[in-house]
């Protein structure tokens, strides 16, 4: 018996130890050759640092770029926010190789190289491993899956974001901002300039919650909005942690950290098996016309023609919390910066009130008047331009390969700075960094020197499934302020934009509101 428990405990040390010097080569003779293969094609970057790669130079560099003032006419963040970029392609040109940990990460900026990594079908260039916190809040929903799955999961939402869906889920749109500007012009009323100072941010992230929530999950919203409350939580934590040395199983010990979000996670969980069971129980010849109604539809119709739409509970799941995350968080930080940019150019606040006269006078806009709405459409796609919320992409190489001239091995992180790309003057010309919607007058593939440059609902088989419904709700409220206010910038609001997974106003946007009418 003592011979076979030492026979055992031998064989599980010698287990142990050849797994510590696997990752001992992964941390230290990996990362030599790696930075070796790619300097022999000519592409460099910062030297490599024990488990914290470039780490922490990129965060000892955002926390001086964030001590730097801006001007509030000014619209070049990009060195404020991605500093570590800015310089590194000065050092290095625009393609370098740098790391996030003990992962290599090669940085591409050639616009067509970009577009042959975003189009591929071919699943050479699937979604890079996320941050376990981001894993936590999206969970395994389009926005992370590849393969099989992510066609299946496809097949399954796209009828929630036909035409015929968005024009119904105008109304609820519409119905959510009146709700909220009925209450600033009930504050309004209160003051005796007849205008008040409002911080729109925080109303905007409130409203796309409201709006996803009503979309998504119906009648059951109140308890889609808790789900709200707690994803903010997470993304706290994500930031807090992001450039934290990862260490290999770390993430299952009971830290502070972790039990805060298994614990968050479980709320949320528990929160959507809570409205996901009551619609199940309550249906009444079917399941209802929002998103979760449309994927119960096709999941739990019958029939062996239907297996392949098929998707476990914990599936349908995931897919809440990622429309649920990216239906609130990104179009709500459009509308913020859509709304700075209104009130610091005057003109073009007055253009699109005309317009807005013009097509709809004082009645709430539907689908059909939206469509209608060039300009306001043009300063749209300038905010997503300037301050689009998603600020960079991330792929990994999934075999050994070649980009253009470029080779990157199997495993390799690929990163996309769209931020960086979007304020490109070799892309967009001189005037990158200023705020001129008129570039959009020919439509979006003319707007710039390369037909895809815009990149803020990707491109290809992976772009954003929601990007319709994103503008479409933007659109309405933008319409639906401008017939009831005008509005300039308050001498409060301090102009820092900041990175915090998404483009965000760090200190939220202070605007004048004045009513248009009695």
């Amino acid at each position: 018996m003592e011979d076979f428990l030492v026979l055992v405990l031998s064989s599980v040390a010698v287990i142990i130890i050849s797994q510590l010097l696997k990752v001992l080569l992964n941390l230290t003779w990996r990362p030599y050759a790696i930075t070796k293969w790619y300097r022999e094609q000519g592409i460099l970057g910062p030297d490599y640092k024990f488990m914290k790669g470039s780490n922490e130079e990129i965060r000892n560099l955002k926390l001086g770029a964030q001590k730097v003032p801006m001007d509030v006419n000014s619209h070049d963040f990009t060195p404020r926010v991605l500093p570590h970029y800015h310089k590194w392609m000065s050092l290095y040109g625009r393609n370098f190789l740098f790391w996030f940990g003990s992962m290599p990460r090669i940085c591409i900026t050639d616009m067509e190289l970009v577009k042959q990594i975003l189009s591929n079908k071919s699943g050479w260039y699937p979604k890079s491993d996320p941050h376990p916190t981001l894993l936590t809040i999206l969970g395994k929903g389009l926005v992370l899956i590849d393969g099989p799955d992510w066609a299946r999961h496809r097949r399954v939402v796209n009828p929630a974001f036909t035409i015929e869906k968005l024009k119904m889920m105008t109304r609820k749109m519409t119905g959510c901002a009146k709700s909220m500007i009925e209450g600033w012009e009930n504050q309004i009323a209160q003051e005796k300039s007849k205008q008040a100072e409002i911080e729109l941010h925080k109303y905007f992230l409130e409203l796309a919650a409201d709006i996803i929530a009503h979309t998504a999950f119906g009648s059951s919203y109140i308890k889609g909005k808790e789900v709200f409350l707690s994803q903010k939580e997470l993304l706290t934590l994500a930031i807090a942690t992001l450039f934290n040395v990862r260490i290999p199983g770390f993430g299952y010990l009971p830290t502070p950290n972790n039990r805060k979000r298994w614990s968050l996670d479980k709320k949320v969980r528990t929160t959507l098996k809570q409205i996901i069971n009551e619609r199940m129980k309550s249906r009444d010849g079917g399941y209802g016309n929002d998103l979760l109604g449309l994927m119960l539809e096709t999941c739990m119709a019958g029939g062996k023609e239907n297996d392949k739409n098929r998707m476990t509970m914990d599936e349908i799941i995931d897919e809440c919390k990622t429309f649920f995350f990216a239906g609130h968080e990104t179009t709500s930080h459009l509308l913020t910066w859509t709304m700075f940019l209104l009130s610091t150019n005057q003109d073009w606040q007055e253009k699109l009130r005309e317009e807005v006269s013009q097509e709809c006078g004082m009645e709430v806009p539907d689908a059909d008047i939206l469509a209608k709405l060039k300009l306001v459409n043009m300063v749209l796609l300038e905010a997503l331009r300037i301050y689009g919320p998603v600020l960079q992409a991330l792929r990994k190489a999934s075999q050994d390969m070649d980009l253009g001239t470029i080779k990157p091995l199997m495993g390799t992180s690929i990163a996309i700075p769209i931020a960086m790309l979007r304020h490109d003057k070799e892309i967009w010309g001189p005037d990158a960094d200023k705020f001129n919607p008129l570039r959009f007058e020919n439509g979006l593939s003319k707007a710039a020197k390369h037909p895809n440059a815009l990149l803020s609902f990707s491109i290809g088989p992976r772009a954003c499934i929601g990007q319709n419904f994103a503008m479409l709700e933007a659109k309405a409220v933008i319409a639906m302020i401008l017939q009831r206010f005008s509005f300039s910038i308050s001498p409060n609001y301090i102009h820092e934009p900041i990175d915090r997974i998404t483009l965000q106003p760090k200190f939220g946007l202070q605007v004048i509101l004045r009513p248009l009418h009695a």
